[in-house]
C-alpha cells in the first residue's frame, strides 16, 4: 500500500498521479486534501509520515507547491527519510543509498509526465543495502537520542 497525499496547491497533481497509478495496479490509501480549498501541507506530511512510519503503508507519496514544505514536514516524523526530486537520477539514487520511504514533488516545479517518470522510477528501485545500510543505521540511532556524531559504532 502506497500512502498519497498533497495540499490544496497540488490537489489536481495528486489526483493525476493519483489516477496514473491505479491504472497501473498500485493500491493507494489517499491521505488527502480533497479539494482545493486551503489547507496547510504540513498536516499532510504528517499524516502520509505517520502512515509510513507505522507500517500502514509501505512507501508514501507527497505534494505541494515546491515539494519542499511538505517534505520537511513528513521529515519529522521519525523513521521517515523523504527526498523532494524534480529529476529522476536523484529519484534512483536516493532508493539505492538511502532508502527513502516517501518521495515529494512540486506540483508547480515539475510537470505531470516527468512527475510520472519519477514515480515509475523511484517505485521500482531497491535500496543496495551494504555501506548504504550502515549510513542509515546512524541517522536512525542519532534519530533515537545517540548523538555520537563522526564515530563507528
Amino acid at each position: 500500500m502506497i500512502a498519497i497525499g498533497s495540499d490544496h496547491a497540488a490537489f489536481e497533481f495528486k489526483e493525476a498521479i493519483k489516477a496514473y497509478l491505479t491504472e497501473k495496479g498500485y493500491a493507494l490509501e489517499d491521505f488527502g486534501t480533497c479539494n482545493n480549498e486551503r489547507v496547510d501541507y504540513c498536516d499532510f506530511g504528517f499524516r502520509v509520515g505517520e502512515a509510513v512510519a507505522s507500517g500502514v503503508c509501505e512507501k508514501g507519496l507527497i505534494f505541494c507547491g515546491t515539494g519542499v514544505g511538505i517534505s520537511i514536514s513528513a521529515n519529522k516524523v521519525k523513521g521517515i527519510r523523504a527526498v523532494v526530486c524534480s529529476e529522476p537520477y536523484s529519484a534512483k539514487l536516493s532508493r539505492e543509498h538511502n532508502d527513502t520511504n516517501i518521495l515529494a514533488l512540486g506540483a508547480r516545479v515539475v510537470g505531470i509526465e516527468l512527475a510520472k517518470m519519477i514515480v515509475d522510477i523511484w517505485l521500482t528501485t531497491g535500496f543496495e543495502g551494504g555501506r548504504h545500510l550502515e549510513r542509515i543505521q546512524k541517522i536512525a540511532r542519532y534519530e533515537g537520542g545517540d548523538n555520537c556524531i563522526g564515530t563507528q559504532h
